[in-house]
């Protein structure tokens, strides 16, 4: 099977021809259709991520297609089945095996593109915002990084759990987008004074923040009393420091948010919430947005429209 296979962290990812894998006890081996790309397979490349495996490995941290064969124990997964799959990487191949217990059977109305963007940019908004923020309705949500991956979920998300939202990203075109997923008010951070906006908009309960820097040190600084601040990862490439005495002043939360780390301790999280958002889509409620679609020869272009922020949504990579 052909693979976009890393073999060192200094030199690029390529194509290579390798062995079909055979799935393992509690295993399915997906023949793969889409890979949905993320800001995440960039730091695994370069050896900085926090799950980054063992060299080489294959990225692609998310698929969709359908089971090809199971290993000893698997129940429910027949071969045929349609599903997408966290598996954490080996997503950019033509074959994939993953632990059972990752795979979610999609709807029959779901196609292969939109279903490999689906489960970390919505899985993250979702637990973000109602698991973590308790975000209420009526309350102001700041997202950050807007028009990106997560971002537009989480303003999407934020629209229909009832808050106000405010979408920050740059330039008008990005902005549209974000308007188009039901965004109530515009910032575009390349021109405008994004603390002094949001402070005049009310200031923010709720700030979803996937990029840091800068941004962030702003957004804190619109926040209102008892406001809560979701750090979901710095593509700005700056984490940046927070002044715990200015969280006590202002009785301000910060609430961490890895979403793959639930699988460890919590699964159940992820489960529940995965299957609340399959609703929604099923309802029409939410609509993934992919930006790019291209084929696994274009893998190393795809991950440059994250690199270069050059993409909106998702980047998908189609492979069946």
């Amino acid at each position: 099977m052909l693979g976009y296979q890393v073999t060192s962290h200094q030199t690029p990812a390529r194509l290579e021809k390798l062995a079909l894998p055979r799935p393992g006890p509690e295993e399915i081996r997906v023949k793969i259709a889409a890979c949905g790309l993320n800001f995440a397979d960039l730091l695994m490349q370069k050896g900085t991520y926090q799950d980054t495996p063992a060299l080489p490995f294959v990225p692609g941290m998310e698929v969709a297609g359908t089971v090809d064969a199971v290993g000893e124990g698997v129940e429910g997964f027949a071969p045929g089945t349609r599903v997408a799959v966290f598996g954490g990487h080996g997503g950019l191949a033509e074959y994939g095996c993953f632990p059972a217990a990752r795979a979610v059977v999609l709807p029959d109305a779901m196609p292969f593109p939109e279903a490999a963007a689906f489960q970390i940019a919505y899985g993250t908004s979702h637990v973000a915002l109602s698991h973590r923020a308790r975000l209420q309705p009526g309350e102001t949500l700041l997202v950050l990084g807007a028009a990106g991956g997560v971002g537009l979920t989480a303003v999407e998300i934020g629209k229909l759990m009832g808050a106000k939202v405010i979408a920050c990203a740059r330039g008008a075109d990005k902005l549209q987008i974000a308007r188009d997923m039901g965004a109530d008010h515009l910032i575009d951070t390349e021109t405008a004074d994004l603390r002094a906006e949001v402070k005049a908009l009310g200031g923010a309960d709720v700030v979803y923040d996937p990029v840091g820097g800068d941004l962030f040190k702003a957004a804190f600084r619109a926040c209102n009393p008892e406001a809560r601040i979701l750090p979901i990862g710095f593509a700005s490439g700056d984490v940046p420091q927070i002044p715990a005495n200015h969280l006590l002043v202002k009785n301000i939360s910060v609430l961490g948010l890895y979403w793959g780390g639930y699988m460890a301790f919590r699964p159940e999280v992820i489960t529940d919430s995965l299957a609340e958002l399959l609703r929604w889509y099923e309802e029409g409620r939410i609509h993934p947005h992919v930006s790019h679609l291209l084929p696994l020869s274009s893998a190393a272009e795809g991950m440059d429209l994250l690199r270069y922020r050059r993409s909106t949504g998702k980047v998908v990579i189609e492979i069946g």
